[in-house]
C-alpha cells in the first residue's frame, strides 16, 4: 500500500519566489530516496502564495529515510520565516 502526505503551504508575498525554487530543489533531492515514489510540488493557479506538496512513499516507514536525508535539516528552518502559517500534513493510506 502507497503512504501518501499532501501538505499544504501558504508563504508570504515577497517569498513566492524563494518557495518555488525551494520546493523544486528539494524535489530534486528527495525524488532520490530510495523508497519516495513520487514527490510532486505545485503551485495555486489562483493565489501564488499556496503550494501543495504530494509526497508517496512505498509505506509509512518510508518515511524514516526521508527524514533522515541531511536535506531535510535544512528544509524547515529555511521556509519556517516565509510561511503565514503552519504547514498543513495530511497522511493517507492509498486504496
Amino acid at each position: 500500500m502507497v503512504y501518501t502526505l499532501v501538505c499544504h503551504a501558504q508563504v508570504k508575498k515577497e517569498h513566492v519566489d524563494d518557495m518555488a525554487a525551494k520546493l523544486r530543489e528539494a524535489r530534486e533531492v528527495y525524488e532520490k530516496d530510495s523508497e519516495t515514489i513520487h514527490w510532486f510540488v505545485m503551485q495555486d493557479v489562483h493565489d501564488p502564495t499556496k503550494f501543495t506538496i504530494v509526497e508517496r512513499f512505498m509505506k509509512e516507514s518510508s518515511q524514516e529515510e526521508h527524514l533522515s536525508n541531511p536535506y531535510w535539516a535544512t528544509f524547515n528552518p529555511t521556509v519556517d520565516p516565509w510561511l503565514v502559517k503552519p504547514i498543513d500534513i495530511f497522511r493517507h493510506e492509498e486504496l
